[in-house]
């Protein structure tokens, strides 16, 4: 684990441990999220702590580097959109290793940032890493959910960019490219029928995508 970089980023680390239980830890496998460095605590709980502590952008950015997955969660909830930069989004989503953290703090942080959109198009290109590329698509699906102000011809190059990833056949992947084909549907009646549009092409290309991937193994 990292060390600490703000004065009571221990104390609140010290605060989730008691708040741990190792029946929580346990069952995050269910789940599929890695527990090697889960400590046990519920995402309500995490909330509640993160309700008495209020924003500071320097503890979430100390809680982020302990390490510890429910640390990263508390991050995303008492840092301060309008603090995050681009810098710190991507070096965060460097270190996405898991879809819960990857949903979370796009969900709970990034689709607040000033930066959110011009993040999406970078992310989304990322290949490497499954999560972060994830983590391009998550960012798109909430900011069809959460940005009610944006026209409809802000999501319609996201469109292509969901059709590109269709062939990507990493499950986590797969379910981001999804999420945010649904998302960016129910905004409106023209995004709808041209998210139909795309979603009959994609599946095109996932069936020739197995079909290719099948005969390989044959």
């Amino acid at each position: 684990m990292a060390g600490p970089t703000s004065p009571n980023v221990d104390a609140v680390v010290e605060s989730l441990k008691r708040l741990a239980t190792k029946r929580t830890r346990d069952g995050l496998a269910r789940y599929g999220i890695p527990s090697d460095n889960a400590l046990g605590v519920t995402i309500g709980d995490i909330q509640k702590l993160a309700k008495k502590i209020g924003r500071d952008h320097d503890l979430a950015e100390a809680l982020w580097q302990t390490g510890w997955y429910e640390a990263r969660l508390l991050a995303s909830f008492v840092d301060d959109p309008a603090l995050v930069t681009p810098t710190q989004m991507d070096r965060w989503c460097r270190d996405f290793d898991n879809w819960g953290i990857c949903d979370t703090v796009c969900f709970k942080l990034f689709d607040q940032s000033p930066h959110a959109w011009r993040k999406v198009p970078q992310w989304v290109k990322r290949r490497r890493n499954e999560f972060e590329k994830r983590g391009g698509f998550a960012l798109m699906a909430c900011l069809a959910l959460h940005d009610k102000k944006a026209p409809d011809e802000a999501f319609m190059p996201f469109l292509s960019l969901v059709e590109d990833a269709a062939a990507d056949d990493r499950n986590f992947v797969k379910k981001g490219v999804d999420w945010a084909l649904r998302a960016i549907a129910r905004r409106s009646p023209a995004l709808k029928a041209a998210a139909a549009g795309v979603s009959r092409r994609m599946a095109a290309t996932r069936a020739s995508s197995r079909r290719k991937a099948l005969s390989k193994a044959l």
